[in-house]
């Protein structure tokens, strides 16, 4: 096999490096568990920059986001648009993975277009809310899917 990409790589190596990007994509937690613990990067990046946990995010995938988050997923990294993970999911308007990346520490002003920005644009005053919303507080805003409770 040649290396017609400069990467040093072969093309069944890049096809399966690929296809490890696509389980992120899918939420194939379990399976990119398996190659993590066999010693994939949980850092992996595609040619756009995307890592594994800004697709996870992006595809609304809490369970593999939060999977990579405890082997240790860069919450700070930026693909190539200026996104973080954190932008991706205020993007989706998806509390749960919001919560996991903000309890990890991400930092809602990182990146060209960062989450504060993206909820800015969209007028998504709930994800506004959620990222300016004190780490110290003991109740947050709610997610809107829960539904109203009556007292």
């Amino acid at each position: 096999m040649s290396d017609e990409d400069g990467s040093g790589l072969t093309a069944v190596e890049l096809d399966w490096l690929h296809s490890q990007l696509d389980l992120a994509r899918a939420g194939q937690t379990k399976l990119l568990e398996e190659s993590i613990n066999a010693g994939l990067p949980v850092n992996l990046t595609a040619s756009t920059g995307d890592s594994l946990l800004i697709l996870a995010a992006y595809h609304r995938h809490p369970g593999t986001v939060e999977m990579l988050l405890a082997r240790g997923a860069d919450t700070q990294r930026v693909n190539d648009h200026g996104q973080t993970a954190l932008a991706a999911a205020v993007f989706r308007r998806d509390w749960r993975i919001v919560g996991a990346l903000l309890a990890a520490g991400a930092n809602p002003a990182t990146g060209e277009r960062s989450a504060l920005q993206v909820a800015s644009f969209f007028n998504l005053t709930d994800m506004t809310e959620l990222l300016t919303w004190p780490a110290s507080a003991t109740a947050g805003p709610r997610d809107p899917a829960e539904g109203a409770t009556t007292e």
